[in-house]
């Protein structure tokens, strides 16, 4: 790029730029290259002065962000996004490899988060007049959204970012809003009230972009900067002194276009750009800022007009570090103020300045051979010739992103949308994250996290994939540890997903994907401890203290227990018993006697020692067995069903407690070790009545504690009257029974004979069949096979009363919706033809259902075996008695 010579210069340099864009990148660097200024000012928060220097490091790759965050609050935080291609990066790189001083001046950070805090404090702001996104007073843009990175939330890093971002990085459409509440009405202090048209619209945000496309006569603001600027050589400072002036025009045409925080921020430029022309020479200062501030810059204002617009701004102590960023979180669906919608393909313009299309599309084929589609050389070569003829046709400079999607779905994709989905998400978009040097600022729980993940070799990445955990392995265990506590610290880099391997327990499968923002959350996090061991202890600790429901507790005690936080647990364990001491309701017992099986069922798989849970778990049994048939009398529907989840829930929890207890005291027994003291320490032997009989229990004290419940959901099963237990307990009961073997066929046809007899209140009847059958738990297959059931459910459906079947109509249609279409339309057929209710029907010579052949046809069951025998893994040959092994 040719600049005026140096000679000739006069004032500043002021390169009004987009924020993220390859072409403007470029033109800065020549500009900078051509004026060789004595100290170059960025758009920025000024406290990253210190920490600029950081950016020359080997180790430091973008996309980068600047993270500042209130001291006391690390919640409150706000992004200032760099990608390689960002203008203000290359500014950033030219001057330190020239030695030359990088100053930022935008609005402080301290500022714009205390104003931000300031704001999501008040009441809605109170804009009276037009539409308009009642602005949000902040005024450096991007630090509002931060506010939303605050610790619930997942801010969309967009959010946070790039407090000053918005609308002046040139493409600064949608600046997030900000209007400082505090801020004079006069929109940029300078004096000149807004034109008529300008207060007519200053209430809307002006997209700059958008307002120059449509002058050019195109109808997408991205394809118009594309042609105008991206794709344009170095060229020269004309480029910036023509968009200099339009900012010009569409300022005097619509005042500060809604943006009015920036009135603040502009002010505060131009002190920092008065003080470097003092102290450097008129001539010897280069701003790059974002385009739309470049006129008010170049305004002239007085300092007392300046300073009166920052004087009483709220303040908040501040610190700042660099973090590494995502090419995802500068798109704008990200939610982004200053987001672009194509961030891979402008790191690719940048960095590939020659023959750009040939390159990216050799780059989209290799992603689709990747994906096992069909992609030659030659399909790469007619894509290019495409692409140019279709930049030909359009009248654009150069072949561009649209050209380039065009041809790649016509030759690549054979017109299919589906790989071109893929290449925008993986090429266009991108899942580059940066790297930033471990010199740079961290609070102490950064650190640690990054020294574990070295030493267990777990990289952070952008792009999201599975991790497969083996917990017999030391490491997988470690990185198993460091999950569970991190997400119990809020940062959740992985979330569990379900294996689609083994099943076993010894096995986890994660889900990881870092995304920016999880950099705050380990800020937020390190007020609880300086490592990931010692704050997740700490947040543990508290939270079991300040716990309100039982359920709550058992929930972290299995999560300590996945964390490996032996530490917290006695705290925990103290908690936990207190809170099950003073609990009366049956409901808050069930709710949390799973997750507390669960911990002792499985805790041993990382060597944890639990056996004061299974005593808490034991006594938690005792007393539901005790209090839940009271609990389920006279419940209404919601009430009924409810209970029934609970009971559900409390009948697995009991055979998985049962089965630890039988296994463990089956390793005993083989051990040698069958005394009390021989299993104290094993939390899964607790299973008798009492503590105490629990820890010497074995398989014994296993059988009786289920065989306890089974009397209890016989009882249950049995019940009937008024008060009653309703039909859907009953029902439940009954069918959990059943499914355990403790309840035989003929005892279940005649529970549901009573039921559904005469004397019940259809709506009572059909409550039972819910919960006998309903609820998609296998309800379905146990009418298709047991016709007597069957039968009994057609024969009281059609003894149904008129005026009673329409309340009882809901009830069946939510029971039988639940079935699978295959399982409805079974009991369809059966009904059409008639079930029996003779018995089950099969075996050679037994009377045979309406619609099929009396017994069994060997030769046609012979000529499966040997395909049966092989899905079983079995030798193929048949043997003698093979055909009637199959028809059983």
């Amino acid at each position: 790029m040719t600049g005026a010579p140096k000679a000739r210069a006069a004032g500043p340099l002021l390169l009004g730029v987009r924020h993220h864009g390859p072409g403007s990148a470029r033109a800065v660097r020549a500009a900078l290259e051509a004026r060789a200024p004595r100290v170059v000012l960025i758009e920025g928060p000024p406290e990253a002065d210190a920490i600029v220097r950081l950016a020359a490091e080997k180790d430091m790759r973008p996309p980068v962000a600047l993270l500042a965050h209130a001291a006391d609050d690390p919640g409150r935080a706000g992004f200032w996004p760099l990608a390689g291609f960002s203008p203000e990066w290359a500014a950033i790189q030219w001057a330190l490899a020239h030695e030359v001083p990088v100053r930022f001046i935008d609005l402080p950070a301290a500022n714009s988060l205390a104003m931000s805090a300031k704001e999501t404090r008040a009441a809605e702001p109170a804009p009276t007049g037009p539409p308009a996104p009642a602005v949000p007073p902040d005024p450096a843009a991007e630090p509002a959204p931060a506010v939303a990175s605050a610790p619930a939330g997942a801010p969309t890093p967009g959010d946070p970012a790039a407090p000053g971002d918005q609308a002046n990085l040139g493409d600064q459409a949608d600046p997030r809003g900000p209007a400082d509440p505090g801020a004079p009405a006069d929109p940029g202090g300078q004096g000149a009230p807004a034109a008529p048209a300008a207060r007519s619209a200053e209430r809307l945000r002006v997209d700059p972009l958008s307002v120059l496309a449509e002058a050019a006569g195109y109808d997408d603001p991205e394809r118009w900067w594309e042609d105008v600027i991206e794709h344009r050589g170095t060229g020269g400072t004309e480029a910036f002194t023509a968009v200099a002036e339009a900012m010009a025009a569409l300022r005097a045409e619509y005042g500060h276009g809604g943006h009015e925080d920036d009135a603040v921020r502009e002010a505060h430029m131009r002190l920092r750009l008065r003080e470097a022309r003092r102290e450097f020479g008129d001539d010897e200062v280069a701003v790059v800022c974002g385009a739309w501030h470049v006129p008010a810059l170049g305004e002239r204002t007085s300092v007392t007009a300046d300073r009166k617009l920052l004087k009483g701004l709220p303040k908040v102590k501040t610190e700042i570090s660099w973090v590494p960023w995502t090419h995802r979180r500068l798109a704008r669906h990200s939610g982004y103020g200053a987001g672009i919608t194509s961030p891979g393909w402008y790191d690719h313009l940048f960095h590939a300045q020659d023959r750009p299309v040939e390159r990216w599309l050799t780059k989209v084929a290799g992603l689709l051979r990747a994906e096992d589609f069909s992609v030659s050389s030659a399909h790469v070569i007619e894509a290019v010739r495409l692409a140019e003829t279709l930049a030909a046709m359009r009248g654009r400079p150069l072949a561009g992103l649209a050209e380039t999607l065009d041809a790649v779905r016509a030759v690549m994709c054979e017109g299919s949308d589906v790989p071109i989905a893929l290449v925008r998400d993986r090429l266009v978009v991108g899942d580059v994250l940066g790297e930033v040097p471990e010199t740079a600022p961290a609070v102490p729980l950064q650190r640690d996290l990054t020294r574990t993940q070295r030493s267990l070799r777990l990289k952070p990445e952008a792009l999201e994939r599975e991790q497969e955990l083996d917990l017999r392995k030391e490491t997988d265990a470690g990185r198993s540890r460091l999950l569970h506590r991190l997400r119990l610290l809020g940062v959740d880099w992985g979330t569990p997903a379900v294996s689609r391997g083994s099943t076993g327990t010894f096995r986890e499968t994660w889900r990881l994907r870092w995304e920016p923002e999880l950099s705050v959350r380990v800020a937020e996090a390190g007020v609880w401890g300086t490592t990931v061991l010692s704050a997740a202890t700490a947040k543990a600790e508290t939270e079991a203290r300040s716990a309100k429901g039982l359920a709550e507790v058992t929930e972290l005690a299995e999560r300590c227990l996945l964390a490996g936080l032996s530490g917290a647990l006695p705290v925990v364990m103290r908690s936990l018993a207190d809170r099950a001491a003073l609990d009366a309701d049956v409901g808050h017992l069930a709710q949390a006697l799973p997750a507390l099986v669960r911990s002792v069922r499985y805790g041993d798989v990382r060597g944890t020692d639990t056996a004061a849970l299974g005593e808490v778990a034991v006594g938690l049994t005792e007393r539901i067995l005790v209090g839940l048939p009271p609990a389920c009398v006279g419940l209404d529907a919601d009430g009924a069903a409810e209970m029934r989840r609970h009971m559900e829930a409390v009948h697995r929890a009991i055979g998985l407690l049962s089965e630890t207890a039988t296994e463990t005291g089956a390793a005993a027994t083989g051990a040698g070790a069958e005394t009390e003291t021989g299993t104290e320490g094993r939390p899964h032997t607790q299973t008798g009545a009492r503590p105490a009989e629990t820890r010497s229990a074995g398989p014994g004290a296993a059988d009786g504690l289920r065989a306890r419940w089974a009397a209890m959901l016989r009882s249950l099963a049995g019940r009937d009257g008024t008060p009653a237990t309703p039909g859907l307990i009953r029902g439940r009961a009954a069918r959990l029974l059943l499914d355990d073997g403790r309840l035989a066929e003929d005892e279940a046809a005649r529970l549901m004979g009573l039921a559904l007899s005469p004397g019940t209140q259809p709506p009572e009847a059909a409550s039972w069949i819910e919960g006998f059958i309903g609820g998609g738990a296998g309800g379905g297959m146990l009418l298709v096979h047991d016709e007597r059931l069957l039968g009994l459910v057609d024969r009281w459906l059609i003894s149904v009363p008129a005026e009673a079947f329409t309340d009882v109509l809901p009830l069946l249609r939510r029971t039988f919706s639940a079935y699978d279409t295959g399982v409805r339309r079974t009991l369809g057929e059966l009904v059409r033809r008639g079930p029996s209710v003779d018995g089950p029907t099969g075996g050679q010579g037994a009377p045979a259902a309406p619609g099929f052949g009396p017994g069994l046809d060997p030769d046609r069951a012979a000529a499966v075996v040997s395909t049966v025998r092989m899905l079983l893994g079995l030798d193929p040959a048949p043997h003698a008695n093979d055909t009637m092994e199959a028809a059983r």
